[in-house]
């Protein structure tokens, strides 16, 4: 005889295939859009090249659009022109005309209109796709700098973060952009870990969607002592916990020691069989790349020291790095800036 919470539970199975066959959908008709944007620039493009259309006829072409297919939205002919700016730009890279397909055409605009070469446009493609990054979204992502931020940061892992989470490298940064919390600018560590939580849909975007929250001043009991965790989330891509240690102040060496104690507290009493290691994040105001290359390189847990800011960054600084950057390492690069 079924359950009632039987029951329930096989109506969830079949909701889940519903919700399933429904993101399929809108996956294949977003891809059936881009394609369809795709050949319409690649056929503009080639009339003008071979001088058979004049601009003017641009506009014309959306006026017979507009007058036969009624029903159809999205054909203005600055829509039109984008359309061929957008083949032009990638129909000569196989990486990115496939990359550009996984995600809406708002994104792919917004991408198109504000990276500046192959190699920010590959990164903001990749990063909204993984993501699923919402228009919104995506676009603080891309005015916060994310891109120049990355290229210019180093990656603060310990060797055996690396060695134990080989994707940690690829998702987690030395440096995140923590506007949204709006902080006084004389507050305290409960301050900033009150402010996390208020906006922790906001907090997680920053960070990557595959953090799932745990908890806020998670518990440790280590003998007859205990012990709390400003933050501690669950990493799936990573599959492991991971803890936060939050600091108003610049890095100092005797917080390493601190996080060691977390993660080897976490997985002998927190950490299920099936989990990997945990990792600590040392989330601070600023720090010493030098102090940080030698507490690193002694400790033997999974751990990293990222900063956070809680202002925008100046984008013309980032950009002077940017080319810095690319000045040094160019030959080493797949993408040159264009």
């Amino acid at each position: 005889m079924k359950t009632k919470d039987s029951v329930s539970k096989q109506f969830l199975e079949v909701q889940k295939l519903i919700r399933l066959a429904r993101l399929k959908i809108n996956l294949s008709v977003n891809t059936s859009l881009i394609e369809l944007y795709w050949q319409i620039g690649a056929y503009v493009h080639q009339k003008l090249k071979d001088s058979v259309w004049g601009k003017s006829v641009v506009a014309e072409l959306s006026d017979f659009i507009r007058k036969s297919e009624p029903d159809i939205k999205g054909f203005s002919a600055q829509n039109i022109w984008r359309m061929r700016q957008f083949y032009e730009i990638y129909n000569k890279n196989e990486k990115l005309s496939a990359l550009l397909r996984e995600i809406s055409w708002t994104n792919n605009m917004l991408i198109l209109s504000k990276a500046k070469s192959n190699a920010e446009r590959e990164f903001y493609l990749r990063l909204a796709s993984r993501e699923a990054y919402s228009s919104r979204e995506l676009e603080r992502q891309i005015d916060s700098g994310l891109y120049e931020r990355t290229i210019n940061s180093g990656k603060n892992l310990s060797a055996v973060l690396r060695e134990v989470h080989p994707m940690a490298e690829q998702g987690l940064r030395d440096s995140y952009m923590l506007d949204f919390l709006s902080l006084p600018r004389h507050h305290s560590e409960k301050d900033f870990r009150k402010a996390i939580i208020l906006n922790m849909k906001e907090f997680i975007l920053e960070f990557g969607k595959d953090f799932a929250f745990v908890g806020e001043e998670y518990r440790l009991q280590v003998g007859n002592k205990d012990f709390y965790v400003d933050l501690l989330f669950y990493h799936r891509e990573l599959q492991c916990l991971v803890a936060f240690d939050l600091k108003i102040t610049d890095f100092k060496p005797e917080y390493m020691g601190k996080m060691e104690f977390y993660l080897e507290a976490l997985d002998n009493d927190v950490k299920k069989v099936h989990e990997k290691p945990s990792v600590g994040i040392i989330l601070c105001k600023n720090h010493d790349s030098m102090v940080v290359q030698y507490a690193l390189n002694r400790t033997v847990s999974p751990a990293m020291i990222a900063k956070y800011e809680t202002g925008l960054p100046d984008r013309r600084l980032l950009e002077r790095k940017l080319d810095e950057f690319y000045s040094l390492e160019e030959p080493k690069l797949e993408y040159k800036s264009e």
